[in-house]
Order: structure tokens, then C-alpha cells, then sequence
């Protein structure tokens, strides 16, 4: 098939009209950058075009500002670093090309996060993505691939053993039975129907090679090709983040070095830490969260500048696109590169500590003034 180029299309011919849009890579995206980056593809023919379309195709987000582009493989990062180093910077708080990502995966190191009041947080959640290295991304890679990653997940996680021990689930192959115990525990992960997704192109030949593995006390879970290669969960009931914490580093750590021993290593650079498929996760990839009920807080006047000061982001519990219910909120740390694993975890135990008591206060119809955080 002929390219752009040779049809006689210009660059102002094929530059998308983004006058109405609100995403990070809209902010950036010029036409003389994208005169230049158009001429480039990545070794996997990833193009800028195939990285931006979900920004063109979702011009802004009811609740979030989005990134507004994806990666399809390791090298898009590098490639069209002249559009993503200036997204992630502005994404990422200020992070510069010449920064360097520190990666702690070390629980002892938590202050802590065993002793969050069980009767406001209900459960907590730490979570990650990783991505292995010599495979294009859910954006990019073919049918073969995909499989391939399906294959390799599934000989590493079935050689986990102890309280780590469980089972995978091909999508496509789910009984009934399986599929509802799957709704049941909250473990099941659905064709996407976010317009991001969809436009990112990850929802291509679903399910096939698309699984969920967790272990026998459903307690760890890793996602085979969602949005990432791998989607790893550590979560339970009630306020012991620190036990969340240190069940997901363990698993986490193990995970790896299966991958290792089958002579694969996880996407990984001193300056981005771990590669993912969106630009928000780069770095360590996680989001360590809790639901917790705020009923009065939520209500407050400062509720949205407490949270922004805490350098916390809140959802409803259904994830992003959902309002909270009966006031409980899911409430995790905003960043995600720059800060190790142990800093952003302790970020979210501190916060809400913090959200907590400030509950507590209002309940009793006493003043939160003396509680407010300086900006973290």
C-alpha cells in the first residue's frame, strides 16, 4: 500500500484538527513537530499517528485530563520523544528528560499502613503493569504475539508455589460457573468499553489470549493482556495496607524472576523505570488504593483541595468513569514516576490517615482547620 507521502498528502493535509481538544498531547502536538515526526516509524512500524489517535478520537474526559497517546512498543518512547518527553513532564509533574526513576520494591521500608481504621477503609489494592521486553504493546502487536505473551505468563505464574499457587483462566474458555465466580469476587475483567481503549486499538480479537490468574486465597491476581502484557493486583478487606503491600512485592519480585529464568526480562530504563502502554504509568507503574467511606468530608468545601494537597487522586469505586456511591471513594496516590514504589504506597497511607480523622471530626460537627495539609 502506497504511503501517505506517496499519494502527494502533505503533513498540513493529514494534521488533525485538535482546536476543541483537552489532553496533554494536544497541548503539545504542532504541526512542525508533527511534520517531522510523521517521516519516522519504530523498528515494529509504529507511527505518530497510530501513538495519537486516541487523543484525536477522545478530545477531553468528564472527570480526568487525559494523555492523549499511547505507546505500540518499547522504542515509541524514544522514537517520538520529541512529543512524549514534553507529555510526560507536564504529565508527570515537572519530570525532565534528564531525570532518572528510582525503583523500591522493599515493604520493611513502609512506615506504617497496618493500621488504617477498618471500620472507614474497606479494603485495599496495590497494583501494577508490566510489560516484556521484545513484544510490541496491546496498541501494536499481532494475534501471534499477543498468544506468545498468553504462553510465557502462563508457564511462569503456574510455577508459583506456597500462598502464591493458583490458577489461570482463559477468557475465551470460561464456563458459566467460572464466569460468575469470576463477577462474583470482582476478579473479572470485560471487553473494554472505554472510547480510550477502543481508540488505542487494545480491544483487537477479543478474548483471544486474554486471562485472569489468581491465587488460591484470591488474594493476587495478575491480568494477561489488558491494557498491559501483565496486570499484577495484591488487595484484601479492611486497612492492612502494609500486608497489601508486602504480599504485592513478594508476588511482584517472584513474577520477575520466573520471566528471568525463561530468558525474558520485563521493559525497564534508568530514566522512565517500567515501560507501560500509556504514558501515566510509567515509572513504577502503581496505584496503591483504598475504598473508604466519607460520607461528610466528601461534602466539604476543601474535600477536593485536601485531596490535591495529599497529592491523592479520588474515583468512585467503580473505577474512573464512576461517581461514588453512599460516599465511599477509591482514593490512590496521583503519581506514578519519580517516586519509588515504597514512597507513593506510604503517600496513601498517610493521606488517608489524614481523611480519616477528618471524618471522624465531622461527624462529630467539630472544625477540620487545624487537620488541612500543606501541599505534599
Amino acid at each position: 500500500m502506497p504511503s501517505i507521502q506517496q499519494k502527494g498528502l502533505s503533513a498540513e493535509d493529514e494534521f488533525p484538527d485538535l482546536t476543541r481538544h483537552n489532553n496533554h498531547m494536544a497541548k503539545f502536538l504542532t504541526l512542525d513537530m508533527y511534520k517531522q515526526l510523521r517521516e519516522l516509524t519504530t523498528p515494529n512500524g509504529f507511527t505518530i499517528d497510530d501513538a495519537i489517535q486516541t487523543g484525536v478520537d477522545n478530545p477531553g474526559h468528564p472527570f480526568i485530563m487525559t494523555v492523549g497517546c499511547v505507546a505500540g512498543d518499547e522504542e515509541t518512547y524514544e522514537v517520538f520523544k520529541e512529543l512524549f518527553d514534553l507529555v510526560i513532564e507536564d504529565r508527570h509533574g515537572g519530570y525532565k528528560p534528564t531525570d532518572k526513576h528510582k525503583t523500591d520494591l522493599n515493604s520493611a521500608n513502609l512506615r506504617g499502613g497496618d493500621d488504617l481504621d477498618p471500620n472507614y477503609v474497606l479494603s485495599s489494592r496495590v497494583r501494577t503493569g508490566r510489560s516484556i521486553r521484545g513484544f510490541c504493546l496491546p496498541p501494536c502487536c499481532s494475534r501471534g504475539e499477543r498468544r506468545a505473551v498468553e504462553k510465557l505468563s502462563i508457564q511462569a505464574l503456574s510455577s508459583l508455589t506456597g500462598e502464591l499457587k493458583g490458577t489461570y483462566y482463559a477468557l475465551k474458555n470460561l464456563t458459566e460457573a467460572q464466569q460468575q465466580q469470576l463477577i462474583d469476587d470482582h476478579f473479572l475483567f470485560d471487553k473494554p468499553v472505554s472510547p480510550l481503549l477502543l481508540a488505542s486499538g487494545m480491544a483487537r480479537d477479543w478474548p483471544d489470549a486474554r486471562g485472569i490468574w489468581h491465587n488460591d486465597s484470591k488474594t493476587f491476581l495478575v491480568w494477561v493482556n489488558e491494557e498491559d502484557h501483565l496486570r499484577v493486583i495484591s488487595m484484601k478487606k479492611g486497612g492492612n495496607m502494609k500486608e497489601v503491600f508486602d504480599h504485592f512485592c513478594t508476588g511482584l519480585t517472584k513474577i520477575e524472576s520466573l520471566f528471568k529464568e525463561k530468558g525474558h526480562e520485563f521493559m525497564w530504563n534508568e530514566h522512565l523505570g517500567y515501560i507501560l502502554t500509556c504514558p501515566s504509568n510509567l515509572g513504577t507503574g502503581l496505584r496503591a488504593g483504598v475504598h473508604v467511606k466519607l460520607p461528610n468530608m466528601s461534602k466539604h468545601a476543601d474535600f477536593e483541595k485536601v485531596v490535591q494537597r495529599l497529592r491523592l487522586q479520588k474515583r468512585g469505586t467503580g473505577g474512573v468513569d464512576t461517581a461514588a456511591v453512599d460516599g465511599v471513594f477509591d482514593i490512590s496516590n496521583a503519581d506514578r514516576l519519580g517516586l519509588s514504589e515504597v514512597e507513593l504506597v506510604q503517600l496513601v497511607v498517610d493521606g488517608v490517615k489524614v481523611l480519616v480523622e477528618m471524618e471522624k471530626r465531622l461527624e462529630m460537627d467539630e472544625a477540620i482547620d487545624d487537620l488541612m495539609p500543606n501541599q505534599k
